[in-house]
């Protein structure tokens, strides 16, 4: 399990528009497509750096390729960048503050202390 590869594929896919929308339409071949061209490119650096050990287990693959945002957090995904990411994708089918309400609902279940989240 590497906390930094979900955490980078938070954070790279929200930056995006394009990324987020094609997660929220195909989030399986999103994460597919995502592990097998950034997930070993280095943030921040010229496309000829690279790293080659970087691949999601089947658990985060899983809840990564079913928009599990309470697994991603018991695996330890940073909560801030798993909630930027979902509200982006799926604020618009909710009212105001819909999607927080119901992500604060799916999450109660978590209790201090919470996962950690060092990478």
């Amino acid at each position: 399990m590497s906390k930094y590869l979900l955490n980078k594929f938070l954070f790279t896919v929200d930056r995006d528009p394009e990324l987020v929308q094609r997660y929220r339409e195909e989030p399986r071949a999103t994460v597919e497509m995502w592990e097998a061209g950034y997930a070993n490119r280095i943030l921040n650096c010229h496309d000829g750096e690279s790293s080659t050990w970087l691949r999601f287990d089947d658990v985060e693959r899983e809840a990564l390729a079913t928009h599990d945002y309470p697994k991603l957090f018991d695996l330890g995904a940073h909560p801030f960048l798993t909630l930027t990411l979902f509200i982006a994708m799926f604020e618009r089918d909710h009212g105001p503050m819909g999607f927080q309400l119901e992500y604060a609902r799916r999450l109660a279940h978590a209790t201090l202390p919470y996962p950690d989240i060092a990478t």
